[in-house]
Formats: structure tokens, sequence, C-alpha cells
């Protein structure tokens, strides 16, 4: 009988096709960190895929004209112009399929390359007022989820201030049904990024959706190199995730669009791979009009 057993079940393995599920029809783009003349209105979206806008950014920084660290109280950063309550209830209302998110952090606090540093006082009281300013935003601007892309670390913080900060905060926010998902977006710095987000992972990838790995913080990429760094993100820093590919609209870094990226991706969907497409940003793409966005989107869909 047991023999009979692993017979059916080589069987089973010859004939039924390996599962695909870490293919996704999961479109996200950033938006509203670079333009005040964006609007979500504006933005391709195809009734096949499941979009998501991540507003960039919320900080936890006052938000005067010298702006520093508020231990976890967060202030919109983002360019408000379009992209307030009205107008995301407006794109979601019209469209099942959209939903919104904020991201934590980013590159800077205001365009002068002030840097958005992590420097919260204590665990604790981080959390505390992080658990209850973005409550209050979230329910302000009627968003879906949150990113954590925190980029810059003060030189005397260990991973685990970070990851039990971040950690602790989705995992209220979850509990209280306040969001939805939760993403990150790491990238390969051989530094304090890589190592906050691993150990971030490592204890609370059951409460992360989505990984948002910014392929575009690498130097140019063919796409035999870029496929080859996907399949490294997905086996070991961030196994078990739903890894996005993703590129950015200017610049030469990472994969372009017009060097293979859709090439490189279509490899990975055939594989069973690809957990979706991110790309930064909106505020960037509209000056060749979404042209990559459409594109993307119809690629995820088919």
């Amino acid at each position: 009988m047991e023999l009979f057993n692993v017979f059916m079940a080589t069987i089973f393995m010859i004939f039924i096709p390996f599962s695909s599920a870490a293919n996704s029809n999961l479109f996200r783009e950033y938006i509203g960190a670079e333009s005040d003349s964006v609007k979500l209105s504006d933005m391709p979206i195809n009734n096949k895929v499941e979009v998501h806008f991540i507003l960039a950014f919320a900080i936890d920084y006052t938000s005067d004209d010298n702006p520093s660290p508020t231990n976890g109280k967060f202030n919109v950063f983002w360019e408000t112009n379009h992209l307030g309550p009205s107008e995301i209830a407006s794109i979601k209302a019209k469209n099942k399929n959209v939903k919104v998110a904020v991201s934590l952090g980013g590159d800077s606090v205001v365009h002068d390359n002030n840097k958005a540093y992590f420097s919260p006082k204590s665990i604790d009281s981080w959390v505390q007022n992080a658990v209850s300013s973005l409550t209050s935003m979230i329910k302000q601007y009627n968003l879906d989820g949150i990113d954590i892309d925190y980029e810059h670390f003060r030189s005397n913080q260990d991973d685990q201030i970070f990851v039990e900060c971040i950690g602790r905060l989705i995992t209220v926010l979850k509990k209280n049904r306040v969001i939805k998902f939760a993403s990150i977006a790491p990238y390969e710095d051989n530094g304090p990024v890589q190592s906050h987000y691993t150990a971030l992972w490592k204890k609370y990838k059951n409460v992360i959706d989505y990984v948002n790995f910014q392929f575009y913080a690498y130097d140019k990429l063919s796409v035999s190199q870029f496929v080859s760094h996907f399949n490294h993100q997905q086996a070991s820093s961030y196994a078990g995730g739903q890894l996005l590919a993703s590129f950015i609209t200017k610049g030469n870094l990472g994969l372009r669009p017009e060097d293979g990226f859709f090439e490189a991706c279509k490899q990975l969907k055939r594989q069973g791979k690809l957990g979706g497409i991110f790309v930064w940003c909106a505020d960037e793409s509209k000056d060749f009009g979404f042209k990559y966005e459409k594109a993307s989107q119809a690629l995820l869909a088919a």
C-alpha cells in the first residue's frame, strides 16, 4: 500500500503542473513625491489588474520649514494638491480594483536633500505615537495599507530597534483593522538598509504582504543580471515573500523598460516567480504619457 501511494504521488507530480501561485496581477506605483501636478485620474488603470497607488511620503518629522524628528508622530509630506481625501475616494469609487497606501520615510524630508532618518527615542513611545498618528491619517485619507521605505539610520541604532518599531507598528495596525496590507521597500547595499530589512523580514514576515524590492538601486543591469538578482532575493533574503519586479522611469539604473525589463518579467512570469511590478514613480512617468505603466499592466493582465 505504501509503495502504491508513492507511485500515485509521483504520477500526480508528473501530470499536474507546478503551482504558479507566486505569479500575480499586482501593479503598484509611488506617487506624489516629486510633483504637485500628477493626478490619480491621469493614471492608466487596467480593470484586470489589482492596482495600488502608494503616496510618497508620510514622515515622522515636523512639517515646518526646518523639519525635525517627532518620535513617531507622522505628517503628510506627499504633494496633496491632487492627492487629497476627495481624490482618493473618487478613484476608488470608480475603480474597484484600486487601493491606496502610504509609504513611510523615503530618502529625504524635503526637496533640498535633507535626509529622512529613522530615529526613535524609544521603541514603546515611537510605536505608540506612530499607531496614533497613522491611524488618524489613514482614516482621513481612506487608505488601505502602509509601505516601509526608511533608507537612513542613525549610526548608533542597531537593527533590533528598527525591527521592533516597524514590526510592532504593522502588527497593531493590522490587529486594529486599520490597514489591510503592508509592504517593505528594501534594496541591497551591503550596509544598514540590507541588514535592517532582512532582520525585519526574519522576525515579522508573517505580517508583511509584499516586498517592493528596489532593483533600480543596482547599477545598470542586463536581462540576465536582473533575473539573477531577482532569483537571489526571492530565494534567500526574502524567501517566502511576494517579491515585485521594479524599474525607475527616469535615469540609467537597474533594468530600464527600453533595455529589456518586460522581457525579464515575462521570463519570471513563465517560471511562476513574478509577484507583480512596481514603478518609481508616477510624477516622472507623466512626461512619458504613462506608456510604461500601460505596458506593465498589460503584461500582468495577460
